[in-house]
């Protein structure tokens, strides 16, 4: 889609047209599905935020400037939906979740080609979902998003050391298990 057929759907979005907004949602739906996939725990947990997502972006759609990419705009509103459901469950979903003192420890690096050739896309970010919700949101934020942790610790009200912390043992536990599965494998 060019840039003026894009405008004419935000348009038609904009006027209310109901098959803009399905067009629409066709049009960029799979790409935020990958988005709201790895902050969430499932496959179900991201369909919920990505409709919630898109509820927002057609009750927003009236607030594009225009300024930058339609889709960095409508990507953005879905990490800070994301972002929204953390800060609301953060208390009981980390009650389910125990400690993970037990996955860290001194751990030896591998080489990432060694990573990237035997293990599928598919399994690293299951291994980022497998993450507690606050580890899964601070490395997504940092890893993916490329937010500093001042700007993390805001959007999740959390200190900057939390942030940097939870980054640290994100990487650590995710450093555990991809090495679990390269030993497996060899």
């Amino acid at each position: 889609m060019n840039s003026a057929e894009e405008e004419k759907l935000i348009k038609a979005c904009r006027s209310g047209d109901g098959s803009a907004f399905e067009a629409l949602y066709r049009r960029f739906s799979a790409k935020m599905m990958a988005v709201c996939y790895r902050y969430c725990h499932d496959r179900d947990e991201a369909q919920d935020l990505l409709q919630e997502g898109f509820i927002k972006v057609f009750e927003q759609i009236g607030k594009f400037r225009g300024e930058g990419s339609f889709e960095g705009w409508i990507r953005r509103i879905m990490v800070l939906t994301a972002l929204e459901k953390y800060r609301k469950d953060r208390r009981v979903r980390e009650s389910r979740y125990g400690s993970v003192a037990d996955l860290q420890g001194d751990m030896q690096p591998i080489s990432s080609d060694d990573i990237y050739s035997q293990m599928s896309f598919d399994e690293l970010v299951g291994m980022i979902q497998e993450l507690t919700p606050a580890y899964r949101m601070v490395f997504n934020l940092y890893v993916f998003e490329g937010m500093k942790h001042e700007e993390i610790a805001e959007k999740l009200g959390v200190s900057v050391g939390t942030s940097k912390s939870n980054l640290s043992d994100a990487r650590r536990i995710l450093q555990r298990r991809i090495e679990k599965v390269m030993y497996d494998l060899n």
